[in-house]
């Protein structure tokens, strides 16, 4: 198979050991040494950046460092210590429980006596409990130890408020281009030779890495021991190295985060970014049906009656799907997703009800007026029950324009339709409506 640039199939040269069996992964050989060296965060470890101003300072506190996998977390905790002078512990909160906590804080407490100070490094600090999260407190607050925790999870969500209050916190992003470029160029130094790839090629080992430094080297690596002498295409990368599992779990924030961007997308009025997002949620292992369940809460909080078949379809593309199943009813999804972005929107109900519902609390104690009250026994039409009350098919107009709030309560007005698409319908009926009402109380 020719390249882009020409090239034919690949070869494997034998393959030659680089390194010895026991070296370690490449990302940890190339693992910076000095704050400079770390990319994609020079808003933090930039000139100007807030942590290279602890630095300069000779300040540590306590931080909570939260970005995705690969970006540098670990290796920035480790060199913040090593730069302030404080000897570094780490821990991970996957294999640590109460004991380890323990000895941790002992050993820190004993330096600590002798004039020494501890980083405490806890990865995947959001692991831990609400009681485990706790047992930090009093150590942090006694400067027993500065803390360095790190999570992929929002910190707002998984932290305790306390814990929270006593450190900083510090969002790390993905690797950009620019950045996975520069470890792309340390490793090709390091094996002393370029990657057998063409630039779409390369392209696409970019975009696997997903801004995940390393994961990009660990591919990297992996395609380096394959012992490529010719240059792959797209399509022979794709044949040799392993698609990365989308990067989110289902309980956490990423899921959320996904779901936020379908709704609004849809909102938006962006059939193609609705797609796309409904597709990333699906290839993720999100469960179909909860995002069915999203999409019946968008037809009626953001499309309402400027196009009420969008809640029916809806509700269709839900039915069907538990008819049809993967992949199949995933068609049936997005059959939905496509129309009610391409809908007129609307929240001219939801914003209504909302005003309904705070009148509602307001004025729970009002009975309703007793010109629309049902009568069936004489008692109740010798006091009143449907006295006056008008049927309004009967009227000429088809409209009585009677009071159907509690008496004596001013008449509220909630809802008001936009104009677009049915509603423009409705609005005008309303109108008309409201006219008729003011003409028959004159």
């Amino acid at each position: 198979m020719a390249d882009l640039f020409g090239n034919t199939e690949p070869l494997m040269r034998d393959p030659l050991p680089k390194v010895d069996a026991g070296a370690k992964p490449l990302a940890d050989r190339l693992r910076p040494k000095s704050v400079d060296q770390v990319v994609g965060q020079d808003h933090l470890l930039g000139p100007d950046g807030a942590i290279a101003r602890l630095i300069q300072r000779g300040f540590l506190p306590s931080l909570i460092l939260w970005g995705p996998p690969g970006v540098g977390k670990t290796t920035i905790a480790r060199l913040l210590a090593e730069a302030a002078g404080y000897d570094f512990q780490q821990i991970s909160a996957v294999f640590s429980g109460v004991a380890d906590l323990k000895k941790v804080f002992e050993a820190a407490a004993q330096r600590h006596r002798m004039g020494a100070r501890t980083v405490l490094f806890v990865d995947e600090i959001h692991r831990f409990n609400r009681a485990q999260q706790d047992s930090f407190l009093p150590y942090v607050e006694a400067g027993v130890v500065t803390l360095i925790g790190a999570t992929t999870e929002n910190p707002s969500f998984e932290l305790n408020g306390a814990l929270l209050s006593r450190c900083q916190v510090f969002v790390l992003k993905k690797l950009d281009d620019a950045a996975m470029d520069k470890l792309v160029a340390r490793a090709e130094e390091h094996f002393g030779h370029a990657l057998p790839l063409t630039r779409a090629a390369y392209d696409t080992l970019k975009a696997l890495s997903d801004g995940d430094g390393r994961y990009l080297l660990s591919l990297v690596e992996s395609l380096d021991h394959m012992g490529f002498e010719d240059k792959l295409d797209t399509d022979d990368l794709l044949a040799h190295l392993q698609k990365r599992r989308p990067n989110h779990d289902k309980d956490r924030e990423g899921h959320y985060n996904l779901i936020s961007a379908l709704h609004k997308s849809v909102r938006g009025s962006d059939p193609d970014a609705a797609l796309y997002w409904l597709a990333r949620m699906l290839n993720g292992g999100d469960d179909p049906l909860f995002i069915a369940r999203r999409m019946i809460r968008m037809a009626s909080e953001d499309i309402g009656n400027a196009d009420p078949m969008s809640l029916l379809l809806a509700q269709a593309a839900r039915d069907a799907y538990e008819t049809l199943g993967s992949p199949e009813g995933e068609l049936a999804l997005a059959q939905a997703v496509v129309h009610m972005a391409s809908a007129p929107k609307s929240n001219a109900v939801y914003t209504a009800f909302k005003q309904a519902q705070q009148l509602a609390r307001e004025t729970g104690h009002l009975d309703p007026p007793a010109v629309i009250l049902n009568a069936p026994t004489k008692l109740m039409k010798d006091i009143g029950y449907g006295a006056g009350y008008i049927y309004d098919p009967d009227d000429p107009d088809g409209f009585s324009g009677q009071n159907y709030f509690p008496d004596g309560m001013a008449r509220p007005s909630f809802y008001t339709p936009k104009g677009e698409g049915h509603e423009g319908k409705v609005r005008q009926r309303l109108e008309h409506w409201a006219q008729l009402r003011a003409e028959k109380r004159r």
